[in-house]
């Protein structure tokens, strides 16, 4: 049985925001990998789409404020090869090379996986760890929100009803750091069992700073404080690293499904979390 909607393409970004301000039932279409198998699945409903996919304003790279900035209807190829998101935040591009097959990568968009929130998701933990910022646009104007408040739950985030996201900005990666995002691919989708992203700076031997994300682990992308309070201020060793990865997802309500148990994601989460740290500490 079908289930009918109205189709409206977007002339612009406030287009957009007044239509899904007369359409309690509307939804935003952008890329579509995550809302056309809901579509598929009668796992979404929609009276209205609104597309904005094609929106110039929407879709750009630039550097911006001692880092850079990424329209929300970028697509995964743009950011995963572009030389600026390289040269700024390594992670996002990383993240972004691994999402799907080329042809996920050609047509999504980094707004609209980040609005999904899949917790299996690779941008997440990305984002996270780089310290990432998502600018919001709705009804009451333009907010910013910082990455760490934006994940809230199973496929909900930080934003208001009639909002849309319009922009990722992510700082440089500090100088002298390395940064890595690891994962293990589920076979079919390519969606993260476990990923992990890993920023690591060292001064003389010492890690000075170092920021640690995972999605796939939990019903949300987070960093973990005790991988990070474990490897802070220690020696960067690959021993410290062994010890500090150890004790990933502790005290995380961890995922279960017919692909991989708890305590299968749980191991994987200290694999690759020493993965990711040991390359970006390049050792």
């Amino acid at each position: 049985m079908s289930s009918a909607f109205n189709y409206h393409r977007a002339a612009s970004v406030d287009d957009a925001l007044a239509v899904l301000g007369q359409h309690e039932d509307a939804a935003l279409l952008a890329g579509g990998h995550s809302l056309i198998p809901s579509l598929k699945l009668r796992l979404a409903a929609p009276g209205t789409l609104v597309d904005i996919g094609h929106l110039d304003e929407l879709n750009y790279i630039r550097q911006q404020g001692g880092g850079v900035a990424i329209g929300a209807a970028t697509t995964h190829h743009d950011v995963a090869t572009s030389t600026v998101v390289a040269g700024q935040a390594p992670l996002l591009a990383q993240a972004a090379a691994v999402i799907g097959d080329p042809q996920v990568r050609n047509m999504g968009t980094i707004g609209g996986s980040l609005a999904h929130a899949d917790p299996a998701a690779d941008y997440p933990a990305a984002v996270l760890a780089s310290g990432a910022h998502i600018v919001a646009r709705g009804p009451g104007g333009e907010r910013v929100i910082e990455a760490g408040d934006f994940f809230v739950d199973l496929f909900l985030t930080g934003l208001q009803p009639g909002e849309i996201i319009t922009e990722v900005r992510v700082p440089a990666q500090p100088p002298g750091s390395g940064a890595c995002y690891a994962k293990f691919p589920h076979p079919a989708s390519r969606f993260a069992v476990v990923g992990c992203a890993a920023v690591v700076a060292a001064n003389a031997g010492v890690c000075t700073d170092v920021r640690v994300a995972f999605t796939g682990v939990a019903n949300a992308a987070f960093r973990d404080a005790g991988v990070e309070g474990a490897l802070g201020g220690q020696p960067l060793t690959g021993a410290g690293i062994d010890a500090a990865s150890a004790v990933a997802a502790q005290g995380v309500e961890v995922l279960s499904d017919a692909f991989a148990g708890a305590d299968y994601r749980r191991h994987l989460a200290t694999v690759f979390a020493g993965r990711a740290l040991r390359s970006a500490a390049r050792l």
